[in-house]
């Protein structure tokens, strides 16, 4: 019924998903990935989820960080022209 191979994606019918999904949730908290179909064409996949570790986010949030400073045109932001925006509009 389900065959896997090491480093593989298995392919499975929606019907059957549906039918024995239970067991694919724990075939995949085990690490396998499947992808499921309809008439052939493939729709979804189910695989795990991916935890990012709190260095993997450090390092995210640093990218971003210098991105932002190497970008940075002098110009106002967004947030500060609604604001600007919004303070000339009050009586």
């Amino acid at each position: 019924m389900f065959d896997h191979v090491a480093e593989t994606i298995t392919e499975i019918g929606a019907y059957e998903a549906k039918t024995h999904l239970p067991r694919l949730l724990e075939r995949v908290r085990q690490g396998e990935r499947f992808t499921i179909t309809r008439h052939g064409v493939p729709i979804a996949e189910l695989r795990p989820v991916h935890a990012r570790s709190r260095d993997e986010i450090r390092a995210a949030i640093d990218w971003l960080a210098e991105f932002s400073a190497a970008h940075a045109s002098g110009s106002p932001t967004a947030r500060e022209l609604l604001r600007e925006a919004r303070a000339s509009r009050k009586p």
